[in-house]
């Protein structure tokens, strides 16, 4: 089945022509996820990230709704109390009956309002709510899901606070709850049961069946059609929780997901075409490093060396000056993420670079959390001998300078051969006695709890990438989150992934994929795939992505062995490359961030905002859509230094004519092309805009927005093309 994309749902194109504002005095916006101030995985970047922007449209009417956990509390959250009346009476009333509903701004970027609601507290009503489900909905949970039953608690009371909340306001606002993820799911479900007045949009980030079935090594994408879905869930012992996911999709005003590749897959497995495609962004001043992103990647990939230097004592037969350093972070998801892919292709790599006799080392790391029991003991000692090294080298140091200073204090050359005593000697001879190591350096960091099962592991022990002397790619297994107080390697997320070289996230199932996206900003190269949201979004908007270094892996018409195969090429070639061409490269990455800015993909939120107050108050708002127009979203250019070629390579290596493109390269000179040539969208929107009408007793207000109509319709191209000015960066010489 084809992946087709309609432009009109995710291209950006001009918002100058678009009135996009509405009266949101009257209106409440509540946003509803189990990761608000509770980190999980990549929904709490998504609302951490997008608060500010969020917050700046609806201001003090914009609330967060999420589980109440004390220990994210005390470090994430300033209990205060509710500045509003209404909303003070709606706690006041329901810690009367036995709840525990606590307020406060979650401290982020925005400081956004927070609801957090203890489910604990609250427990021993579950088996009445779990029969009030079973009764309206028909959906029954077992008693053994603990996640499931926290979803109904956590649910149950969402709908009980805004069922109270619109009972307790005097002047009735228009309210809008926005439901995360099927764990926020039977709050949607109860508040369309029970009938109140509330508007509803549902995100799913990742179908729940879907992450199962390619976890379980099925051909996905090519069966979509044909699967039992009812079936496959029961099969896997999910069939409750696909229920809860199906009925919360069902009920919404508004359904939207991440990608359009996840839009797909939730058509044919929850039964119903998304509304919109909300594509994820990042606060990109975050990450911005202006001119400074070069020095900070030097800086960062010192450290990482330090480490190196440690980890590999007594093998450290390689050049660092030469070295490449490539990571895989994420779930520790073996099929999902691709590292069973990455693995392979790494052996490949490593046999490529041995037969070339190749005098580059690339270490690999996987930064992918297992569990474990601690630190392997191997590794420690390694950092304590790199640290020793490091002292007795200073003390050798210190001596030498002061006889040095004092030789030529009186006038005198110094006598190298008195430089240095026996003393000296021996203490350097002991330190370099401590550094023989007989054993191989460690893959894993950890001492794993189910070593002889673990599928990183074991693949590492099938395809023979064990740091011996003789292999050009060595491996880095962190199973643990990067921590800049850890004692192995002290390094934030951040710090570390700008001190690489190469970010490689060959996952199969990926609805969006947040590190390639947060490698982007930060101006380091990165592997993804056509089955992955980001992968997609880039190859619609940029005319040759691996010029950019944004690799575009082909894991959705290539069987598994060429996918492996194109994988290989790509860091093969990669490491081919000269250090000026990667220094030219990240600056070229670098210029792609304002693409990922929720400044522009937040307007995506905006408009399924819109759409789900029309559906709901279709007496105060009004919506008409239109035929889908043939407009073309805008792409970033082929960069102007790249030759011309017959057609468009987007997955062919970059290129690599050291001479021809090194020499007409200008940082500056490039940038300002790639802003004056970003191809401008067809105006043929501008006839095409439906209207957006809020009635009041002053008069109507009109916000027109450009619309697909496609299935509910999809608003089109939330971003202006003039005012993507990418920041520029300068080239500094000689870093790596």
């Amino acid at each position: 089945m084809p992946l087709a994309r309609s432009l009109s749902v995710t291209s950006l194109t001009g918002l100058e022509d678009w009135d996009d504002d509405l009266d949101l005095e009257n209106s409440i916006l509540f946003e509803v996820a189990w990761e608000v101030a509770n980190k999980v995985g990549g929904i709490y970047t998504v609302i951490q990230t997008k608060a500010k922007i969020t917050t700046d449209e609806w201001g003090e009417n914009y609330f967060l709704i999420g589980p109440y956990f004390e220990h994210n509390v005390r470090t994430q959250v300033e209990l205060i109390e509710p500045p509003n009346p209404a909303m003070k009476r709606t706690i006041d009333s329901m810690n009367s009956k036995g709840c525990k509903v606590y307020f406060g701004r979650w401290l982020i970027e925005g400081s956004p309002y927070v609801i957090l609601i203890d489910i604990g507290a609250t427990a021993w009503n579950l088996d009445r709510w779990k029969t009030e489900l079973w009764d309206s909905c028909a959906i029954g949970i077992p008693w053994y899901d603990r996640e499931a039953n926290d979803a109904v608690l956590f649910g149950f009371l969402t709908a009980w606070f805004l069922g109270e909340f619109a009972a307790q306001c005097e002047e009735k606002p228009f309210i809008l709850a926005h439901f995360h993820e099927w764990l926020a799911g039977i709050g949607l479900c109860m508040c369309r049961v029970r009938k109140l007045p509330v508007a509803t949009i549902f995100t799913t980030h990742a179908t729940l069946l879907g992450r199962y079935l390619c976890a379980g090594s099925v051909d996905f994408y090519n069966n979509l059609q044909s699967f039992n879905v009812d079936k496959e869930a029961g099969d896997r012992q999910i069939y409750h929780r696909y229920c809860m996911e199906r009925a919360a999709v069902q009920c919404s005003h508004v359904f939207t997901t991440v990608s359009q590749i996840t839009a797909i897959e939730a058509e044919h497995l929850l039964k119903r075409k998304p509304d919109m495609v909300t594509p994820n962004g990042l606060n990109v001043k975050k990450f911005s490093a202006m001119h400074e992103f070069q020095n900070l990647h030097a800086q960062s990939k010192n450290r990482i060396q330090e480490f190196i230097r440690g980890h590999f004592y007594g093998h450290l037969d390689f050049n660092l000056d030469k070295t490449l350093f490539f990571f895989i972070a994420g779930r520790y998801e073996f099929s999902n993420k691709g590292a069973d892919l990455f693995l392979e292709a790494l052996a490949r790599l490593n046999y490529l670079l041995r037969v070339n006799h190749s005098d580059i080392t690339i270490v690999t790391f996987f930064i992918m959390p297992a569990r474990t029991n601690n630190f392997n003991v191997e590794t420690l000692k390694g950092q304590a001998v790199r640290k020793q090294l490091w002292d007795t080298s200073n003390t050798v140091k210190e001596k030498f300078g002061k006889k040095l200073y004092e030789s030529l204090l009186v006038g005198n050359l110094p006598d190298m051969n008195k430089m240095l005593d026996k003393e000296d000697f021996t203490m350097m001879k002991r330190a370099i006695f401590a550094t023989q190591r007989h054993s191989f350096p460690p893959v894993c960091t950890h001492n794993m709890i189910d070593d002889s099962t673990d599928a990183i592991l074991n693949t590492i022990r099938r395809i023979g990438l064990f740091n011996s002397s003789s292999d050009r790619v060595k491996v880095v297994f962190h199973p643990e989150f990067l921590s800049s107080t850890s004692p192995l390697l002290p390094l934030d997320y951040e710090e570390f992934v700008r001190g690489c070289h190469l970010g490689v996230f060959p996952s199969y199932y990926e609805p969006w994929g947040y590190t390639p996206a947060e490698c982007t900003v930060m101006g380091i190269p990165s592997v993804s795939t056509n089955l992955s949201g980001f992968g997609c979004f880039m190859e619609e908007h940029i005319a040759d992505p691996t010029a950019y270094g944004i690799y575009i892996l082909d894991r959705r018409f290539r069987s598994v062995d060429d996918s492996c195969t194109q994988l290989t090429s790509f860091l093969y070639s990669f490491c081919q490359q000269t250090r000026r061409q990667r220094i030219i490269q990240r600056n070229r990455t670098e210029r792609l961030s304002d693409l990922l800015d929720w400044k522009y993909l937040g307007k995506y939120y905006m408009y399924s905002r819109h759409m789900a107050l029309a559906k709901a108050f279709p007496d105060n708002f009004t919506y008409e859509p239109h035929e889908p127009t043939g407009a073309q979203g805008f792409r970033y250019p082929r960069p102007a230094s790249v030759p011309p070629s017959p057609s468009l390579s987007r997955h062919s290596s970059p290129h690599h004519s050291e001479t021809e493109e090194d020499e007409r390269y200008d940082e500056e000179e490039e940038a300002e092309k790639d802003r004056q040539n970003i191809k401008n969208p067809a105006l043929a929107t501008m006839n095409n805009i439906p209207e957006w009408r809020k009635r009041s007793k002053k008069g109507s207000i009109d916000a027109s927005i450009s619309s697909n109509a496609s299935n509910a319709s999809t608003p089109t191209n939330p971003s202006s093309p003039s005012e993507l000015s990418s920041p520029t960066s300068s080239l500094i010489e000689g870093r790596n």
